[in-house]
Protein backbone atom coordinates (compact mmCIF):
# COMPACT_ATOMS: atom_id res chain seq x y z
CA UNK A 1 0.00 0.00 0.00
CA UNK A 2 2.16 2.79 -1.26
CA UNK A 3 -0.39 5.49 -1.92
CA UNK A 4 -1.11 7.90 0.92
CA UNK A 5 -4.44 9.24 2.05
CA UNK A 6 -4.48 12.34 4.19
CA UNK A 7 -6.96 12.31 7.05
CA UNK A 8 -9.32 15.31 7.08
CA UNK A 9 -9.33 17.52 10.11
CA UNK A 10 -12.48 17.43 12.25
CA UNK A 11 -13.22 20.96 11.08
CA UNK A 12 -12.92 19.95 7.40
CA UNK A 13 -15.07 16.87 7.88
CA UNK A 14 -17.80 18.75 9.70
CA UNK A 15 -17.76 21.52 7.13
CA UNK A 16 -18.40 18.95 4.41
CA UNK A 17 -20.95 16.74 6.14
CA UNK A 18 -22.89 19.16 8.34
CA UNK A 19 -23.46 21.77 5.68
CA UNK A 20 -24.93 19.17 3.32
CA UNK A 21 -27.20 17.92 6.09
CA UNK A 22 -28.43 21.46 6.45
CA UNK A 23 -29.68 21.32 2.83
CA UNK A 24 -31.77 18.66 4.31
CA UNK A 25 -24.24 -0.79 -10.32
CA UNK A 26 -24.08 -1.78 -15.88
CA UNK A 27 -23.52 1.37 -17.95
CA UNK A 28 -22.76 4.97 -17.17
CA UNK A 29 -23.68 8.06 -19.15
CA UNK A 30 -21.89 11.31 -18.65
CA UNK A 31 -20.26 14.14 -20.53
CA UNK A 32 -16.54 14.14 -21.20
CA UNK A 33 -16.44 17.86 -20.73
CA UNK A 34 -14.33 18.87 -17.72
CA UNK A 35 -15.70 21.76 -15.70
CA UNK A 36 -15.65 22.94 -12.11
CA UNK A 37 -18.91 22.34 -10.30
CA UNK A 38 -19.85 25.18 -7.96
CA UNK A 39 -20.16 23.39 -4.61
CA UNK A 40 -19.43 26.05 -1.97
CA UNK A 41 -21.10 24.06 0.84
CA UNK A 42 -18.33 21.41 0.80
CA UNK A 43 -14.85 21.61 2.28
CA UNK A 44 -11.82 21.94 0.01
CA UNK A 45 -10.71 18.51 1.21
CA UNK A 46 -13.65 16.79 -0.48
CA UNK A 47 -13.73 19.13 -3.47
CA UNK A 48 -10.14 18.14 -4.20
CA UNK A 49 -10.74 14.45 -3.48
CA UNK A 50 -13.64 14.34 -5.93
CA UNK A 51 -12.50 17.06 -8.32
CA UNK A 52 -11.69 16.61 -12.03
CA UNK A 53 -8.92 14.20 -13.05
CA UNK A 54 -7.79 15.61 -16.40
CA UNK A 55 -4.67 13.46 -16.90
CA UNK A 56 -6.44 10.11 -17.20
CA UNK A 57 -6.70 8.34 -20.57
CA UNK A 58 -10.29 9.58 -20.59
CA UNK A 59 -10.45 12.80 -18.52
CA UNK A 60 -12.75 12.35 -15.55
CA UNK A 61 -15.10 15.17 -14.52
CA UNK A 62 -15.68 16.32 -10.96
CA UNK A 63 -18.34 14.58 -8.88
CA UNK A 64 -21.39 16.65 -7.99
CA UNK A 65 -21.20 16.06 -4.25
CA UNK A 66 -24.75 17.33 -3.75
CA UNK A 67 -25.86 14.04 -5.32
CA UNK A 68 -23.84 11.89 -2.92
CA UNK A 69 -24.79 10.97 0.65
CA UNK A 70 -21.93 12.25 2.90
CA UNK A 71 -21.90 8.81 4.52
CA UNK A 72 -20.59 7.54 1.19
CA UNK A 73 -17.58 9.91 1.08
CA UNK A 74 -14.20 8.21 1.24
CA UNK A 75 -12.74 8.57 4.71
CA UNK A 76 -10.41 6.95 7.24
CA UNK A 77 -12.18 5.28 10.17
CA UNK A 78 -11.41 2.93 13.04
CA UNK A 79 -11.35 -0.56 11.54
CA UNK A 80 -14.68 -2.30 12.28
CA UNK A 81 -13.78 -5.58 10.56
CA UNK A 82 -11.08 -7.17 12.72
CA UNK A 83 -9.42 -8.49 9.55
CA UNK A 84 -5.70 -8.39 8.76
CA UNK A 85 -4.20 -5.24 7.22
CA UNK A 86 -4.40 -5.35 3.43
CA UNK A 87 -7.81 -7.08 3.37
CA UNK A 88 -10.78 -5.71 1.45
CA UNK A 89 -14.09 -6.19 3.25
CA UNK A 90 -17.42 -5.36 1.59
CA UNK A 91 -20.27 -4.87 4.03
CA UNK A 92 -23.29 -5.08 1.74
CA UNK A 93 -25.73 -4.10 4.47
CA UNK A 94 -23.88 -0.85 5.13
CA UNK A 95 -23.05 -0.27 1.44
CA UNK A 96 -19.43 0.25 2.46
CA UNK A 97 -16.13 -1.25 1.36
CA UNK A 98 -13.26 -1.22 3.86
CA UNK A 99 -9.58 -1.52 3.04
CA UNK A 100 -7.92 -2.50 6.32
CA UNK A 101 -4.83 -0.48 7.25
CA UNK A 102 -2.15 -0.90 9.88
CA UNK A 103 -2.76 0.56 13.32
CA UNK A 104 -6.41 -0.34 13.70
CA UNK A 105 -7.68 1.90 10.89
CA UNK A 106 -9.38 1.37 7.55
CA UNK A 107 -10.24 3.40 4.48
CA UNK A 108 -14.01 3.34 4.02
CA UNK A 109 -15.52 3.77 0.57
CA UNK A 110 -19.18 4.06 -0.39
CA UNK A 111 -20.36 1.38 -2.82
CA UNK A 112 -23.31 0.20 -4.85
CA UNK A 113 -24.06 -3.52 -4.67
CA UNK A 114 -26.04 -6.22 -6.47
CA UNK A 115 -29.81 -5.98 -6.52
CA UNK A 116 -32.00 -8.78 -5.17
CA UNK A 117 -31.23 -12.05 -6.93
CA UNK A 118 -27.76 -10.92 -7.99
CA UNK A 119 -25.90 -10.84 -4.69
CA UNK A 120 -22.76 -12.80 -3.87
CA UNK A 121 -20.86 -13.35 -0.64
CA UNK A 122 -17.80 -15.25 0.47
CA UNK A 123 -14.02 -15.10 0.60
CA UNK A 124 -11.96 -14.57 -2.50
CA UNK A 125 -8.95 -12.66 -3.87
CA UNK A 126 -8.11 -10.03 -6.45
CA UNK A 127 -7.20 -12.30 -9.36
CA UNK A 128 -6.23 -9.57 -11.78
CA UNK A 129 -6.55 -5.83 -12.32
CA UNK A 130 -7.14 -3.61 -15.35
CA UNK A 131 -7.05 0.11 -16.10
CA UNK A 132 -9.83 1.29 -18.42
CA UNK A 133 -10.95 -2.30 -19.06
CA UNK A 134 -13.03 -3.70 -21.87
CA UNK A 135 -16.48 -4.87 -20.76
CA UNK A 136 -18.07 -8.03 -22.14
CA UNK A 137 -21.59 -9.05 -21.05
CA UNK A 138 -22.05 -12.59 -19.80
CA UNK A 139 -24.17 -15.10 -21.72
CA UNK A 140 -26.85 -14.83 -19.02
CA UNK A 141 -26.89 -11.05 -19.26
CA UNK A 142 -27.29 -11.15 -23.03
CA UNK A 143 -30.24 -13.50 -22.63
CA UNK A 144 -31.77 -11.29 -19.96
CA UNK A 145 -30.98 -7.99 -21.69
CA UNK A 146 -30.87 -8.53 -25.48
CA UNK A 147 -29.64 -4.97 -26.06
CA UNK A 148 -26.27 -5.97 -24.57
CA UNK A 149 -25.63 -8.43 -27.42
CA UNK A 150 -24.20 -5.52 -29.36
CA UNK A 151 -21.15 -5.86 -27.14
CA UNK A 152 -20.73 -9.62 -27.32
CA UNK A 153 -17.22 -8.98 -28.65
CA UNK A 154 -16.45 -6.46 -25.93
CA UNK A 155 -17.23 -2.80 -25.30
CA UNK A 156 -14.19 -0.52 -25.68
CA UNK A 157 -12.93 1.44 -22.66
CA UNK A 158 -14.32 4.89 -21.91
CA UNK A 159 -16.39 6.94 -19.52
CA UNK A 160 -19.57 5.11 -20.52
CA UNK A 161 -18.07 1.62 -20.23
CA UNK A 162 -19.85 -0.26 -17.40
CA UNK A 163 -16.55 -1.17 -15.72
CA UNK A 164 -15.35 2.41 -15.68
CA UNK A 165 -11.80 3.58 -15.06
CA UNK A 166 -10.53 0.53 -13.19
CA UNK A 167 -11.59 -3.03 -12.41
CA UNK A 168 -10.43 -5.54 -9.81
CA UNK A 169 -11.47 -9.05 -10.83
CA UNK A 170 -12.68 -11.32 -8.03
CA UNK A 171 -11.28 -14.86 -8.17
CA UNK A 172 -12.20 -17.76 -5.93
CA UNK A 173 -10.13 -20.97 -5.82
CA UNK A 174 -8.17 -19.68 -8.80
CA UNK A 175 -11.24 -19.16 -10.99
CA UNK A 176 -12.91 -15.98 -12.17
CA UNK A 177 -16.23 -15.51 -10.36
CA UNK A 178 -17.33 -12.98 -13.02
CA UNK A 179 -17.84 -10.46 -10.19
CA UNK A 180 -15.81 -7.25 -10.12
CA UNK A 181 -14.96 -4.23 -8.04
CA UNK A 182 -15.23 -1.47 -10.61
CA UNK A 183 -15.90 2.18 -11.29
CA UNK A 184 -19.10 4.01 -12.14
CA UNK A 185 -20.09 7.54 -13.08
CA UNK A 186 -23.63 6.93 -11.77
CA UNK A 187 -23.30 8.84 -8.52
CA UNK A 188 -26.94 8.13 -7.62
CA UNK A 189 -26.22 4.39 -7.50
CA UNK A 190 -23.66 4.61 -4.70
CA UNK A 191 -25.40 3.41 -1.55
CA UNK A 192 -27.97 1.46 -3.56
CA UNK A 193 -28.58 -2.13 -4.67
CA UNK A 194 -28.70 -1.80 -8.43
CA UNK A 195 -25.96 -3.83 -10.11
CA UNK A 196 -25.87 -7.33 -11.58
CA UNK A 197 -23.79 -8.49 -8.63
CA UNK A 198 -20.62 -6.45 -8.98
CA UNK A 199 -19.50 -3.89 -6.40
CA UNK A 200 -19.29 -0.40 -7.87
CA UNK A 201 -17.35 2.61 -6.60
CA UNK A 202 -17.04 6.16 -7.87
CA UNK A 203 -14.28 6.56 -10.45
CA UNK A 204 -12.22 8.57 -7.95
CA UNK A 205 -12.57 5.86 -5.32
CA UNK A 206 -11.85 2.86 -7.53
CA UNK A 207 -8.70 4.60 -8.78
CA UNK A 208 -7.61 5.10 -5.17
CA UNK A 209 -8.41 1.49 -4.20
CA UNK A 210 -6.72 0.15 -7.34
CA UNK A 211 -3.48 1.90 -6.35
CA UNK A 212 -3.52 0.27 -2.91
CA UNK A 213 -4.71 -3.30 -3.60
CA UNK A 214 -2.29 -5.55 -5.50
CA UNK A 215 -3.20 -8.82 -7.20
CA UNK A 216 -3.65 -11.39 -4.45
CA UNK A 217 -5.39 -9.01 -2.04
CA UNK A 218 -7.92 -10.96 0.07
CA UNK A 219 -11.57 -9.97 -0.42
CA UNK A 220 -14.41 -10.73 1.96
CA UNK A 221 -17.99 -9.95 0.92
CA UNK A 222 -20.47 -10.07 3.81
CA UNK A 223 -24.24 -10.08 3.44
Amino acid sequence: MTAALSVPSRRAFMAGGASLAALTLAGCATSRRIERIDQPQFSDYYLQMYGPIPNERFPIPAIDLAKLDPNMFRTVVSDPTGEAPGTIVVNTGERHLYLVLEGGQAIRYGVGIGRDGFTWSGRAKVGRKAEWPTWTPTKEMMERQPETREFAGGMPPGLTNPLGARALYIYQDGRDTLYRLHGTMEVWSIGGAVSSGCVRLLFHDIIDLYSRAPVGTPIIVNQ
